[in-house]
């Protein structure tokens, strides 16, 4: 079994595509932030399938890891070189996969903040790009307030030297470019927040208005922040993945990545120093992302929220098993069509009937393996950002509000923290102790989990909202949530 690297490359079968390119000839033009299954499956190919063209060979990415977990990362890609195998599955069982090599280099911020300070201070860098989850711009969910009581946060403020936090290391690089007379790289976020590119430039502000106002001043004045929208399914990597790569293309891989055929960039065009040519890659580079970041935070990223309560309480682990029960998927297009849908305008080139029903196909490849507590984990980070929008919008314009609603109490009778069987569910969010700890409380105080105004604002004193979530939160706690899904498919809660 050959290991993964650059030496071996020469030698993989030959059903494993490898880079036609000479790697050793790249050069670094990104710094990214949160090395994950998704950015591998995303920006990193995208990237690769412009070098296996001969082009943007300037523009290879340097990882970077913030936090502890991110140790393995690193002690992966550096055993293989920067490389590693991307599997796409298809439904029917077709595996396609290649060796990406769009990453030359990583380095974990722990070990020496100043070196990744320095790299990203460096004149080949023009761009540093987000995916650290929808928490990591920390900023309160309701008001959008920048969080600086943040430990870390203040910890950087202490020390600005040894920064902790993303927005300390890139601050730190903007400030050095600016003192070396070089202009600032691009902050491109790819995370799953409406308005990403704007979130990332109101905590990048925010933070540095509390190290020096003139800083603030010039980040907000040079720096740009384009708004992205991206998507593909990329599930966890488990030992069963790393098997199939052995099995099927005589490799061992650390960690590789598996995801689904599909995939989707719509980026804005605003970059100060430069972009790679990514439209010749297949990037669909607009001059307004928002109806594509709604589109798919309300539809998409909803509907997984909608269907991953439901679904573990139901009994169902993964995510193609809930979405082939009849029910469930009666109930995700019947959230689509009449809540979420109204609250879209147009999206250029997409019909949205055919682009639900195409989430339900994807969300049944059983191929992906998909878990339905990967859907369950960050709660309070998602369902905020993308679900409580939608209600707000029908609450304001008359519209329907049942289906979201319930969702939300779906989300509040999983973080009892105890399933339908009397196991143990664990709950997976930063804020599991205080979620926990008001979701026990709501049998005897029904409007407990909600009265969260860092998570809700005021939704607890509307009318129509509390009847709606009452109701369905009672009928899971009666009827279970298989009876009170179907309920709400039939129109009869």
């Amino acid at each position: 079994m050959l290991p993964l690297n650059a030496e071996n490359l020469s030698q993989l079968s030959g059903d494993l595509a490898v880079p036609s390119y000479d790697r050793e000839a790249l050069t670094t033009g990104i710094v990214h932030f949160g090395v994950g299954g998704f950015h591998r499956a995303h920006q990193a190919m995208y990237l690769d399938r412009l070098m296996n063209e001969g082009k943007a060979l300037d523009w290879a990415i340097c990882g970077v890891g913030v936090m502890p977990a991110d140790r393995r990362m690193q002690q992966v890609l550096d055993a293989q070189d920067g490389l590693y195998t991307l599997v796409v599955k298809s439904p029917d069982g077709t595996l396609d996969a290649r060796v990406i090599g769009s990453i030359k280099e990583y380095l974990f911020a722990p070990d020496d903040p100043d070196a990744v300070i320095e790299k990203m201070a460096s004149p080949e860098i023009r761009i540093v790009s987000l995916t650290v989850t929808e928490g990591g711009y920390n900023f309160n969910a309701v008001t959008g307030e920048f969080m600086a009581e943040n430990p870390d946060v203040q910890h950087d403020l202490a020390q600005p030297r040894s920064p902790r936090t993303t927005f300390g290391l890139i601050t730190a690089a903007i400030e050095r470019r600016r003192e070396r007379g070089l202009p600032p790289f691009t902050i491109m976020s790819c995370d799953n927040i409406q308005g990403n590119g704007d979130a990332a430039r109101r905590s990048f502000v925010a933070f540095a208005a509390l190290r020096d106002s003139d800083l603030a001043a010039y980040v907000e004045g040079n720096v740009l922040f384009p708004n992205s929208m991206v998507d593909r399914i990329t599930p966890v990597t488990t030992d069963d993945d790393r098997d199939d790569v052995r099995k099927h293309f005589g490799v061992d891989d650390g960690w590789p990545v598996v995801c689904e055929p599909f995939t989707q960039w719509a980026l804005e065009d605003s970059f100060g120093n430069g972009r790679p040519p990514w439209e010749d890659s297949g990037v669909q580079v607009v001059p307004d992302v928002e109806p594509y970041e709604l589109m798919k935070l309300r539809l998409l990223n909803a509907s997984h929220q909608a269907l991953c309560y439901f679904g573990y309480l139901s009994g169902y682990r993964l995510v193609h098993d809930v979405a082939r029960d009849p029910a469930f998927a009666k109930f995700l297009l019947a959230y689509m069509e009449k809540e979420a849908e109204p609250t879209l305008e147009p999206v250029p080139g997409i019909n949205l009937r055919e682009y639900q029903h195409q989430l339900i196909d994807r969300f049944s490849n059983a191929q992906v393996k998909d878990t339905v507590a990967r859907l369950c984990a960050e709660s309070s980070d998602r369902i905020p950002k993308w679900l409580l929008p939608v209600i707000r919008h029908n609450l304001d314009s008359g519209g329907d509000i049942i289906l979201a609603t319930a969702v939300v109490a779906s989300w509040a009778r999983y973080d009892e923290g105890v399933d339908e069987e009397g196991e143990p569910i664990e709950i997976v969010d930063r804020l599991r102790d205080k979620l926990n700890a008001a979701a026990r409380r709501q049998r005897e105080e029904p409007l407990a989990f909600i009265q969260d105004r860092d998570l809700f604002g005021d939704l607890a004193e509307s009318e129509r909202f509390v009847s709606a979530y009452t109701s369905v939160l009672s009928s899971l706690h009666s009827r279970g949530a298989k009876a009170t899904l179907e309920a709400l498919v039939s129109g009869s809660l």
